[in-house]
């Protein structure tokens, strides 16, 4: 059996507003180390919580869309010549996602995992622009979930 890699993260959590219920630190850090499971190298990378006007600027400007989404990544590219482990950024909306676990039945907490496990995933190059990614890429988000005793966020009633 193979040895599990296990990724040195540097994580900067910033919570853009204030709410009792939110993820502590030691939560992002345990999602983001079970999302970069396959990463050997050492990164770094953000996770910003924010209100819905923050997330449905961001939206908005960066991908179009006019309203508040649940959560956005940024993928970083150095420019040449330059070294980073800086693999990008994880927007994620605390009101979306509370209301969303609310109207799917989950834990909330479940649902800040799969948020975070599928801002990463889209950070080290994962998609679902394609039928054929998202399978692939919600395969992934299964199994990572799934090891943290999390059940399947798509197989959930909506």
């Amino acid at each position: 059996m193979a040895a599990e890699r296990v990724a040195q993260v540097e994580l900067e959590v910033q919570y853009a507003l204030e709410d009792a219920a939110l993820p502590t630190e030691q939560d992002f850090r345990v999602w983001t180390l079970a999302a970069l499971k396959t990463c050997s190298e050492p990164v770094e990378l953000v996770i910003r919580v924010v209100d819905e006007a923050e997330s449905r600027d961001l939206n908005r400007r960066y991908r179009g869309k006019d309203k508040a989404t649940n959560v956005l990544s940024f993928p970083f590219e150095a420019p040449p010549g330059i070294e980073s482990r800086h693999l990008g950024d994880v927007v994620i909306c605390a009101p979306v996602v509370k209301r969303e676990a609310l109207e799917q039945g989950k834990r909330a907490s479940d649902h800040w995992a799969h948020m975070v496990v599928h801002g990463v995933l889209h950070l080290c190059g994962y998609d679902h622009h394609s039928e054929q990614d998202a399978e692939e890429m919600e395969a992934l988000e299964k199994r990572i979930l799934q090891h943290m005793g999390i059940a399947d966020p798509y197989g959930m009633a909506m």
